[in-house]
């Protein structure tokens, strides 16, 4: 059904989960949900990062609540999702933005760090989602589940193996979980930001060199900013995109365009 106003793009009464909330791309994700109408459930490590996200979303007339998790933490999730569904309602809309990346020459990364990247951006991601589903099925009311994906799920980079490796599943995983939960009416899509100004990509940024390749490969000429993502989480959080799933889109200045 459409929102209240009758607007495709009317999230007024959905419940949005969104990780890695507190900053970067997935606060910007999270207050352009709360923009067009969705209350806000936020998780990530940093409680003072999430209050803040929280004030903003609250400043627009919506409901947000705040969850300090480690989303590494797999076991915890389905405990975690019951007390989200308790206090704010079933989810309707789930973004799975949490994600890190350790950089070194494969031949010298410590498979600690190989394994971290993948429980945070592979295990967790699934195990978030799954559990997400099972409460979306059982409430029969479908949702929509948007995962972010990268450049990296298409192309690599050298000191990257880990981050290239886990940012390739999520892409696959993102087009068998949307086949899998199509007839409960759960929409599974992803974005694949290109190079975005976050904490993660500070290194990037402040490397005179990559910067003006960066803006050199790029068409449109920059960086990406936060809310970029903006009107693409939107779209696929909304009814919109409900002919839309199991889709990696990718919202890249033109970068992939033109390699």
């Amino acid at each position: 059904m459409a929102g209240k106003n009758g607007s495709l793009w009317d999230l007024t009464g959905k419940v949005a989960l969104v990780t890695g909330a507190g900053r970067g791309l997935g606060r910007a994700m999270a207050l352009a949900l709360a923009e067009h109408g969705a209350d806000l459930t936020l998780v990530a490590r940093s409680k003072d990062e999430l209050d803040e996200t929280a004030d903003e979303a609250k400043s627009l007339g919506r409901r947000a609540f705040v969850h300090p998790f480690d989303i590494a933490d797999a076991e915890r999730i389905p405990a975690l999702v019951g007390r989200i569904t308790a206090q704010a309602g079933p989810v309707d809309i789930l973004v799975n933005n949490a994600g890190i990346t350790r950089r070194a020459p494969a031949t010298e990364m410590p498979l600690e760090d190989w394994d971290a990247i993948m429980s945070v951006n592979v295990r967790s991601l699934f195990a978030l989602s799954r559990e997400v589903a099972r409460h979306m099925m059982s409430a029969g009311r479908g949702g929509k589940i948007v995962n972010v994906a990268s450049l990296m799920s298409q192309v690599a980079r050298p000191g990257t193996a880990a981050y290239t490796a886990s940012k390739g599943a999520v892409a696959q995983l993102t087009k068998a979980l949307a086949v899998e939960w199509a007839p409960h009416g759960i929409n599974v899509n992803a974005i694949g930001p290109g190079y975005f100004k976050t904490k993660l990509t500070e290194p990037l940024q402040n490397d005179p060199a990559f910067d003006k390749w960066v803006k050199g490969e790029t068409p449109l000429g920059r960086w990406g900013e936060p809310e970029d993502l903006a009107g693409l989480t939107v779209f696929l959080a909304s009814r919109a995109a409900d002919f839309i799933t199991g889709q990696v889109i990718y919202a890249d200045g033109g970068w992939l365009a033109a390699i």
